[in-house]
């Protein structure tokens, strides 16, 4: 039940540092109406591609064929998630080629479950945080739980989520976030599986938007002041 107790043995995050200077934006297929809104690919989107694969495989080793549920942390998890449950899938039909009929069927049984989280002011809750789209935390019980994020920035939602979500005894809960942002404000916890630990810097694309936009640009791209001004609410 330790949110850390698988991370050692899994493949390390990548690392960005914080000098970085990326990509050129011109070696790219980007929307000429995005680049003037962009200072530079900070990772290539194939990049990003390749990582989730070897995610996927961590957890499709961790997890042993065992069915369990993945929550789905939406707005932005939503492109990250469906790429990752993909690329599961297929490592679980393929391992599920040597198993017996009954454990195959019981290997492929993914569900799925989208949430949001809210946060609320409760003198008397320790947890302060709603989840909103799953009809009861009642049916994780006894479940693995995979939970998918876009990005952990300061750390502390995804704390306060898994409290609360250790109080309905889920058999196991792990966590994977495609980006780990480095900031002076993070509480230091670090999920399981974890594909890129980037600068604090002001990252779009790949799921992450400003203000509704740039969530479908392949790229993780860092949005420079004009296109902080421009779509500023």
């Amino acid at each position: 039940m330790n949110g850390n107790s698988h991370k050692n043995k899994n493949s390390p995050a990548i690392v960005i540092p914080d000098d970085f200077e990326g990509h050129p934006l011109e070696s790219f297929c980007i929307a000429p109406n995005l680049t003037k809104f962009l200072q530079y690919v900070l990772i290539p989107g194939g990049f990003v591609q390749d990582r989730i694969e070897r995610m996927a495989c961590d957890i499709a080793v961790d997890l042993a064929n065992e069915p369990f549920t993945a929550l789905c942390v939406l707005k932005g998890g939503y492109l990250f998630f469906n790429d990752l449950l993909e690329k599961i899938r297929r490592l679980y039909r393929y391992r599920v080629m040597d198993l017996s009929e009954e454990v195959a069927d019981e290997a492929q049984q993914i569900r799925v479950e989208f949430i949001r989280l809210k946060s609320y002011e409760n003198e008397q809750s320790t947890s302060n945080i709603q989840v909103i789209g799953i009809e009861s935390l009642e049916s994780l019980r006894g479940k693995n739980v995979l939970i998918v994020e876009d990005i952990i920035d300061t750390g502390r939602t995804m704390v306060k989520l898994l409290n609360l979500l250790k109080q309905f005894g889920p058999k196991s809960i792990r966590v994977t976030s495609l980006f780990v942002k480095r900031t002076p404000l993070s509480n230091g916890y670090v999920p399981e599986y974890a594909g890129f630990n980037i600068p604090n810097k002001f990252v779009v694309g790949c799921s992450l938007d400003y203000n509704e936009h740039f969530r479908d640009l392949n790229h993780l791209c860092i949005l420079n002041s004009l296109g902080k001004d421009r779509f500023s609410q």
